[in-house]
């Protein structure tokens, strides 16, 4: 399927965005950073999975949970932890803060505070690389909510009937906020609504990086052949709250969040890596050193960087 250093890549981002959520809720709790963040830990698969199937140059648009997308894009972990803190050395220079950091050099068009908001952007990426015949690809990431929002059929449709290069990726998460997924949306498969629109539709393991990998590529090369679009269903699980302000607790069981901790992407993918001669017990050790010093010096500058200064209120923004 891939070859061992990006097998071993792959296991590394996931572990760079488990810490990094995990110093986010630290940052939190110590009332270092301002406002709330909605936590990835837990999807970690989803991103790294898809994202390791695309290239360089290919799109991707993000949600209010997007810390993992933009870290297994290629983001760097010490400006987006700025970003999360409001410092001026952060990504959008603080004024963005932690859902709506973008970098387009890294193709990452942005996340997005409004559910569903993503895919308008995303659809238009693929639409210009279609019209400009670059091969690329884009990928546009929403919950589960999403899937019953009126835009995600509208850009469906037209993705459909003008055969655009784009993937949506629903991470479902089982839940929209606090209410449970199936009682919110109808049929047993979501995936259904693309192909009655002629479009693919899988479901796969979300927390299974490979088979998410594996998928991701495969709608990638039907895309970039001119086959049109996607949809993936990625099956996963969110162990925090809907952000870090609340538990987690009350609406979701005990033996519910313990069931999905048993299928947790990174051991797993740790399990099979050391099963298959893909990397030794002090590999291991050694990447969960290098990632843990590394987000360690994301905090540092996060926290040793200024806060944008008043005069740079009207700069930057669409309307001044």
């Amino acid at each position: 399927m891939t070859d061992n250093p990006q097998l071993i890549e792959m296991y590394r981002k996931m572990l760079l965005i488990r810490r990094f959520e995990e110093a986010i809720f630290d940052l939190y709790r110590d009332g270092k950073m301002p406002g709330l963040a909605h936590l990835y830990a837990g999807e970690e698969a989803v991103a790294v999975g898809s994202c390791a199937a695309l290239n360089p140059d290919d799109y991707i648009t993000s949600t209010h949970r997007g810390h993992g997308h933009i870290l297994a894009k290629g983001g760097q972990p010490d400006r987006m932890m700025a970003e999360v803190c409001g410092r001026v050395d952060g990504y959008c220079r603080g004024k963005g803060g932690e859902m709506h950091i973008a970098d387009f050099t890294l193709g990452i068009l942005g996340a997005n505070g409004i559910v569903g908001g993503g895919l308008g952007i995303a659809t238009g990426a693929a639409f210009t690389a279609k019209v400009r015949k670059t091969g690329q690809v884009s990928v546009g990431f929403f919950g589960e909510g999403g899937i019953n929002q009126g835009i995600f059929y509208e850009e469906l449709n037209m993705a459909a009937a003008w055969k655009l290069p784009v993937i949506y990726v629903c991470e479902n998460n089982q839940y929209g906020e606090y209410t449970p997924w199936r009682k919110v949306t109808a049929g047993e498969d979501i995936t259904e609504r693309a192909r009655a629109m002629g479009a693919a539709g899988v479901r796969v393991d979300g927390n299974d990086v490979l088979a998410v990998y594996q998928v991701t590529r495969e709608a990638a090369e039907r895309a970039r052949q001119g086959e049109g679009p996607s949809l993936i269903e990625c099956l996963t699980y969110r162990y925090t709250g809907h952000h870090v302000g609340e538990p987690g607790k009350g609406y979701r069981s005990d033996a519910e969040i313990e069931e999905w901790r048993r299928r947790d992407p990174i051991p797993r993918f740790e399990k099979y890596m050391l099963e298959k001669g893909i990397a030794s017990g002090t590999d291991i050790e050694e990447i969960q050193e290098n990632v843990a010093q590394e987000i360690s010096e994301a905090v540092d500058f996060a926290l040793n960087a200024p806060y944008p200064e008043l005069s740079e209120l009207t700069k930057h923004v669409y309307v001044e």
